[in-house]
């Protein structure tokens, strides 16, 4: 039996992604720019904008060829700031308890 030798080949890995922080830097609130809403990066363009993008059905690549000013860590910035604010949630209830 033949031993197969092993070519030497570079391992091509993909390159590690931003941390949490690193994602979040990415979204400001401004009170100047639209009411305080979180925006990204400064710009004019809302968290609220992706998200309802998204819910609408279009895909990363279309919100990215939609805004050529964003990029793809800027929508899973979007995404893990509403899963940040939703995660710290507090829900009461209100109103008569049997």
């Amino acid at each position: 039996m033949k031993k197969r030798k092993s070519p030497n080949r570079k391992i091509n890995r993909a390159p590690v992604s931003q941390s949490n922080g690193d994602l979040l830097r990415r979204i400001t609130i401004d009170p100047s720019v639209l009411v305080g809403k979180p925006i990204i990066r400064g710009m004019r363009i809302s968290v609220e904008q992706i998200l309802n993008l998204l819910g609408q059905g279009m895909t990363h690549r279309e919100v990215l060829r939609e805004y050529p000013v964003l990029e793809e860590a800027d929508i899973k910035a979007a995404l893990l700031y509403a899963h940040d604010v939703i995660a710290t949630e507090k829900v009461y209830r209100v109103g008569r308890t049997s």
